[in-house]
């Protein structure tokens, strides 16, 4: 009897610990040193032309980047397909092709990721494609 006296507050002890004690997964988040780039004045015939945005995850948790899309074809980014950890840095590449696109462009790419709430960041680059003689 006595020792399912001493037991007992042992038992409630353990069982109040153990439904407390809550398993915090951490939050991913993402920082762009910059989300716009200006190419300035670019010829149309020069090839296409690249910038790389580099970011960090800010967060505690493992960034995903699910997809970055571009507004049209002319437009190619590249992102990462592996986790980034919270503290790292990556980068994400876009480039654009001017050919037979003179005049002024802006364009958008779409990076889509698993963080809550804010799942989408846009990235925009710009410029002006002289055209071809």
């Amino acid at each position: 009897m006595k020792l399912k006296i001493l037991l007992l507050p042992l038992l409630l002890a353990v069982a109040f610990l153990a439904k407390g004690e809550k398993t915090t997964e951490g939050t991913p988040a993402i920082t762009f040193a910059e989300t716009t780039y200006d190419f300035g004045v670019i010829p149309e015939n020069g090839g296409p032309v690249s910038h790389t945005f580099e970011f960090t995850n800010t967060g505690n948790a493992p960034l995903l980047i699910l997809n970055a899309s571009a507004s049209c074809g002319c437009t190619r980014p590249e992102y990462p397909k592996k986790p980034i950890k919270g503290g790292k840095k990556d980068k994400i590449t876009v480039t654009y092709n001017p050919k037979g696109r003179p005049g002024e462009f802006s364009k958008n790419v779409t990076v889509r990721t698993n963080i809550k709430g804010k799942k989408k960041v846009t990235l925009k680059i710009k410029g002006n494609v002289t055209p071809a003689k």
